[in-house]
């Protein structure tokens, strides 16, 4: 089978375990830089140009689409979907997990479990926000950060109000959530694979540190969940339409609530936390979806 895996960075360990692990079941793998491709937006014959070379004769696609580039990134996933490829995750499902407040908006028609969450464009009622969440300590978060950049934890009513004041002064769309403290700076990443977890790690902050990402200095380990954290992040990536993702829970009194879904979530952590080949399930899972014609509903863009 002839699978692409689009990415900016061959060298990424994501990557080179996904390449690896394709290689490894027998399957013709190639990593391409989707910022390098360009599209033939045609009914007769669509195709992406890559390095002035037609893209050709591939059975699907693994996208790790960058958060910065995730516009150009997705019209990529899009144009093989025009070209029948199959693609790990769907065009539509990366660019709703990459809106937070939608993301949040559609987990909550759900009914899954969240942090309490305001969101506001105009500043001049900051204290109404801040109890809407229940009050400081709050945690604000920019909608476009990623790997913890863009989050802050105010601990006190006045430091909640000067940070939003100067996130709006930007002219930055935000979210303020209530703070759970009873997860003591710790969170649990669940890998889910084709409506499983396949894989699951707690995380923990670094001493000082309320966030607990990797890239942020913390630590993980594997961890063994109960059965309404495996339900929960199922539920989280079904509602996002995505058959590949990390999704983020924190344990609270009230049970499992959800901070984040990601599209293309990191393999080296979680690999390293649980010793499992997470890459070779998401090659097996691509392949046997891709040889069977795995039927989809007609994309709605």
């Amino acid at each position: 089978m002839k699978i692409a895996i689009l990415s900016q960075d061959a060298s990424l360990y994501s990557t080179r375990r996904l390449k690896e692990a394709g290689e490894a079941q027998g399957h013709d793998m190639r990593v391409i830089n989707y910022l390098r491709c360009y599209m033939n937006i045609t009914a007769h014959k669509p195709m992406v140009v890559y390095n002035g070379q037609p893209l050709e004769n591939f059975d699907a696609i693994i996208p790790r689409i960058a958060a910065s580039r995730t516009f150009y990134g997705t019209a990529v996933v899009r144009q093989f979907e025009v070209m029948g490829v199959f693609s790990a995750n769907e065009s539509q499902a990366i660019s709703r997990s990459r809106d937070k407040l939608r993301c949040l908006q559609i987990l909550a028609r759900e009914g899954i479990g969240l942090p309490v969450t305001g969101f506001a464009h105009d500043t001049q009622d900051i204290d109404g926000l801040i109890k809407t969440v229940g009050g400081a300590p709050v945690v604000i978060k920019l909608l476009e950060g990623t790997q913890g950049i863009g989050v802050v934890l105010a601990e006190t009513h006045q430091a909640a109000k000067s940070v939003i004041e100067a996130f709006r002064g930007l002219d930055a769309n935000i979210l303020v959530q209530e703070y759970i403290k009873e997860a003591a700076s710790t969170d649990l990443r669940c890998f889910v694979v084709g409506g499983k977890v396949i894989a699951a790690m707690k995380r923990q902050g670094a001493e000082g540190e309320f966030r607990s990402n990797l890239h942020r200095g913390g630590k993980a380990e594997k961890i063994k969940l109960t059965p309404e954290e495996r339900s929960t992040a199922i539920r989280a990536a079904k509602a996002m339409g995505l058959s590949v993702a990390g999704v983020d829970l924190l344990r609270s009194d009230r049970g499992p609530v959800v901070i984040e879904v990601n599209s293309s979530p990191g393999l080296e952590g979680i690999e390293t936390a649980t010793g499992l080949d997470v890459a070779g399930k998401i090659i097996e899972f691509v392949a046997k979806k891709a040889t069977n014609g795995a039927p989809r509903d007609r994309i709605q863009y």
